[in-house]
Order: C-alpha cells, then sequence, then structure tokens
C-alpha cells in the first residue's frame, strides 16, 4: 500500500490505508488469498508526487504483485508509469479523468473518474434544480484541472452559463477573495472542485460571506471529512458522490459498522475505495488461479463482479478496456452534519 499517511493528503491516504487493512484482516481471517495471507507493507508518500514514484518502485523491488494507491491524482500521474513498466497492476483511489486516458493496462480505478461523476451531477442541476447560471470554483492541481475541464465540458454541452471561473493557488489557505468573487456574480448556483482540506476552509468562508445559492461538488465537498473540518459550514453544501457510509446499502452499511468498530471514526469514501480494492483482488486472482500480475490485469479489463456473488465489493462495479469503473452512485446534502441521500444515480 502506498498511500498520502502525512502532508496535505494525510486525511485521504489513511482512510484509505484504514480500508485495505480492515479488508486484509478478513480476508486473512477467511483463509487469505489462495490460501496464503495477505503480507501488507505501508509506505507513507509525504503527499509528495516524487517521493511517490521512488516508493511505487521500492514496493516493486519488494516484490509486490499488486500496488494499492495512491489517492492524490497528482501522485498517481507520476508513478502509475513505475508499475506499468514493470507489468504490476494498480488500484488508484484517484479521480483525474487523464489517468485512464494514457492507455495504462495496469491501473484501475476503486471510484470512477471525474468525467463519469461530473456528467450525473450536471444532469441533476439542469434537470432537478433549473440551474441556468453556473460559478466555478477549483483547485489549480492536476485533480483540480480535470474536473474543472469535466465540467466546463457538460456544462456547455448541458447549455448552461458559466458567470464566473475562479482558480485557487497551490496549497491556499485564504478563501476569501474567492468566495467575495463567487458572491459577487448572479450565478445560481456554484461548482467546488476542492480537496476535503481546501473544501471546509473554502465552506467556513462562504458561511462566514453568508453565501446562500446551493454549493454543489464532488465527493470532496460533502465528504464525512470535510464534515468533521468545517463543522457547521458543511451544511447545505450537495453534490454526487460516488460513494457514501450513508447509503441505504446493506453490505455498505455493514462495512461501515465494523470500520467504526475497529477505527473509532466514520470512514469516508476513500476507506471504502480501499477496503473493495483488497477484496477485489482477491476474486480476481482466485479467479486466475495464481498471484499473476499480467493474468489478474488482463481478466480485470471489462470485468463485472456482482455484490451477490462477490460480497466484498459492496455494491454492483464493472471495469472497462481503459481501468474506469462504472457503478451506481448517489446525489447528497448534508443536513445537520450528515450525507442525506437525495437519489441514486444509474451506472454510466
Amino acid at each position: 500500500n502506498v498511500s498520502e499517511l502525512s502532508g496535505s493528503g494525510a486525511a485521504a491516504g489513511t482512510n484509505w490505508r484504514d480500508g485495505v487493512v480492515l479488508a486484509a484482516e478478513e480476508i486473512n481471517a477467511a483463509g487469505g488469498i489462495l490460501g496464503r495471507p495477505i503480507d501488507l507493507t505501508h509506505y507513507d508518500t509525504h503527499s509528495d508526487p516524487q517521493t511517490s514514484r521512488a516508493l511505487v518502485q521500492k514496493a516493486i523491488d519488494n516484490d509486490a504483485y499488486v500496488i494499492m494507491g495512491t489517492v492524490y491524482s497528482s501522485s498517481t500521474i507520476v508513478n502509475m508509469l513505475v508499475a506499468q513498466r514493470s507489468g504490476i497492476p494498480q488500484f488508484t483511489g484517484s479521480e483525474a479523468p487523464k489517468i485512464t486516458q494514457m492507455g495504462n493496462p495496469y491501473i484501475f480505478r476503486t471510484a470512477f473518474g471525474a468525467q463519469k461523476g461530473v456528467p450525473k451531477l450536471v444532469k441533476y442541476m439542469v434537470e432537478k434544480m433549473g440551474v441556468k447560471k453556473v460559478g466555478v470554483a477549483w483547485a489549480n492541481t492536476e485533480f483540480g484541472k480535470g474536473g474543472h475541464q469535466a465540467f466546463l465540458d457538460e456544462a456547455q454541452k448541458a447549455g448552461l452559463e458559466i458567470v464566473v471561473d475562479v482558480p485557487s493557488e497551490q496549497a491556499q489557505a485564504d478563501f476569501s477573495a474567492d468566495v467575495l468573487k463567487l458572491k459577487n456574480s448572479d450565478a445560481d448556483a456554484f461548482f467546488v472542485y476542492y480537496t476535503e482540506e481546501e473544501s471546509a476552509r473554502f465552506l467556513r468562508e462562504a458561511r462566514k460571506q453568508g453565501i446562500s445559492k446551493p454549493l454543489l461538488g464532488e465527493t470532496t465537498l460533502t465528504g464525512h471529512k470535510v464534515i468533521e473540518l468545517a463543522g457547521e459550514a458543511a451544511n447545505g453544501a450537495a453534490g454526487h458522490v460516488g460513494l457514501t457510509p450513508d447509503a441505504n446499502v446493506p453490505a455498505l452499511k455493514e462495512m461501515v459498522e465494523r470500520f467504526k468498530a475497529k477505527y473509532n471514526y466514520t470512514p469516508d469514501h476513500n476507506a471504502i475505495k480501499g477496503y473493495t480494492a483488497a477484496w477485489i483482488l482477491k476474486y480476481v486472482t482466485e479467479m486466475v488461479g495464481k498471484p499473476d500480475s499480467k493474468a489478474i490485469a488482463e481478466k480485470l479489463h471489462g470485468l463485472t463482479l456482482k455484490a451477490s456473488e462477490y460480497p466484498g465489493v459492496l455494491m454492483d462495479v464493472s471495469w472497462d478496456e481503459t481501468g474506469e469503473m462504472s457503478r451506481e452512485s448517489f446525489f447528497v446534502k448534508v443536513e445537520n452534519g450528515k450525507q442525506v441521500v437525495e437519489a441514486i444515480l444509474p451506472p454510466n
């Protein structure tokens, strides 16, 4: 497992790691993979892309037959080339569209990219909310650029007018000027696309300045880590999420309870991604019959795993030939510090 255990991505990377560990313990208790226990080694990228690249190489040198991680897109875009060169499959929690568009046959998502999530959100904004004019606030990083472009493309197709477009600086801490630009526009709603920590800062500033129009985003605007960091300021934020611990999916609810019992906190989408990644690895390795990296990668392309047959995946899931995934997802709104699911959105 190569993930962000310290630095700016620690909230995401620690959730991911804890999900992987929970699944690995359950798998080992049930006999492991092909009768052998999972031997899990953790590497901390310190949220730095170049460090992550060196650690993926180190993991491969230490005979890893698969890589779990990273979560940050800017790291995955750099380190996935190392795994690809060695022919090692890699399960990533990253959502930048570019990751599955680079022709890497060894990369597999554990949640779909922004180019699949954003269209679901835009459709909901137009059809259910009647939005016509939008302001956009986004992180000027690999992650942010991917989500921003995906939103602009979908907005144009849907006939939405972008009335203000505000990129942040790298590692920005003060969002007062950005929020003021949005507040002074005539937008009906705002699309907000930052990492968890940035989202929390943005939401606190938006509350302070009294923004009353809907604040909409993807998983990183309404996640449990954001709610924890932003407190009351998170109430009212809404958006599309690939995964939520508050979904009324029995297998998911049970996993959340086991996670809370072990770690004393509520898992976010990254923990669920890490958890399912470990179970997917077990199922696919056993389908192939041996820990053969190349055969596992080949098997995953075009594969569908149904939760009724493979309960560790929690929800039915499919991968296409690029390693992109498809699955049901949710439109949620934060109310009283909890994600409330307002709609289940079909796979696309």
